[in-house]
């Protein structure tokens, strides 16, 4: 799997902007796809991850569902992403099929070697700087990303406020890659966006 640059969707988006933005998004470089639905109701997510996975295949590019088991199976995702307070791991790794890759989202390195013993494939570790896309998301300390990305043999992934201007300090840390949901969400050129984040990191 190429969690080089991890692309994570924005709710509020409507499906045929969100599809073009991912199109985009793909050609410039991104190389996985998480739709993130937090309030959207049961049927209309189904809706946009089936739309989203039709065009993903395409690609080549896997598709990530956040939280949504259910969902993830629905369209055979190539996997699913939980928070800490969602169902846990331990009990998702008993409903997926063991092609399917779960990660789970950390903050600490209790979370991380936690993930790591109940069989996470990656985490999502943040958020690595200030974030207007997660209310909640409170900023690690200096020196956190680094540490919980040493403490696990998984591949870990930073996510929360990463932009052009200061992806470059995280580079050389062990991560397998970047998240980015802003960034390239809500750039006037989703594809030139891509292309400078893969240019940055790579």
């Amino acid at each position: 799997m190429n969690y080089k640059l991890y692309l994570v969707t924005e709710e509020s988006v409507p499906i045929e902007e969100l599809l073009r933005i991912i199109e985009e998004a793909i050609k410039g470089g991104v190389t996985l796809v998480q739709l993130r639905e937090k309030k959207t109701t049961g049927s209309s997510f189904l809706k946009k991850a089936k739309s989203v996975k039709e065009l993903l295949t395409r690609y080549d590019v896997p598709l990530i569902i956040n939280d949504r088991v259910d969902v993830a199976l629905a369209v055979n995702a190539a996997g699913v992403h939980v928070g800490q307070s969602d169902l846990p791991l331990s009990a998702v790794r008993i409903i997926v099929p063991d092609s399917m890759i779960v990660g789970i989202s950390v903050s600490t390195v209790e979370e991380a070697k936690e993930a790591e013993e109940n069989g996470a494939d990656y985490i999502g570790v943040g958020a690595a700087f200030p974030t207007q896309s997660k209310s909640d998301a409170e900023v690690l300390p200096k020196g956190m990303l680094e540490t919980i990305a040493n403490a696990v043999s998984i591949p870990a992934v930073a996510i929360g406020g990463i932009n052009l201007r200061n992806i470059e300090t995280i580079r050389n840390i062990n991560l397998a890659g970047v998240a980015i949901v802003s960034g390239i969400m809500k750039a006037e050129n989703p594809f030139e966006a891509a292309v400078a984040f893969r240019k940055a990191w790579d």
